[in-house]
């Protein structure tokens, strides 16, 4: 006797189902790996924030001792700024 291999309607094959589901599971895995990195942006892009904040008060602070000023990076010295009076 043969064994006839019976066909389901409306169903695909075992490995056409795995293939897909596979599939599926990696496109999961990317968009959670995703929504993690934005969710750290997210947190990065507060930090800055913060940061910049914190620069911009520590600037005022330096205005207020040394006037408007230039500031090497590098070596800490200074230039005044000289505002035209055209």
């Amino acid at each position: 006797m043969k064994k006839v291999k019976e066909k389901v309607e409306n169903q695909i094959t075992k490995e056409q189902l795995t293939k897909v589901q596979e599939q599926q599971k990696k496109l999961n895995t990317l968009l959670r790996d995703i929504g993690f990195v934005e969710t750290q942006k997210h947190v990065l892009l507060h930090q800055q924030a913060d940061l910049n904040k914190e620069i911009e008060e520590y600037k005022a602070e330096l205005e207020k001792e040394y006037g408007a000023i230039t500031i090497n990076i590098e070596t800490g010295s200074y230039t005044e700024i000289v505002k035209d009076t055209e």
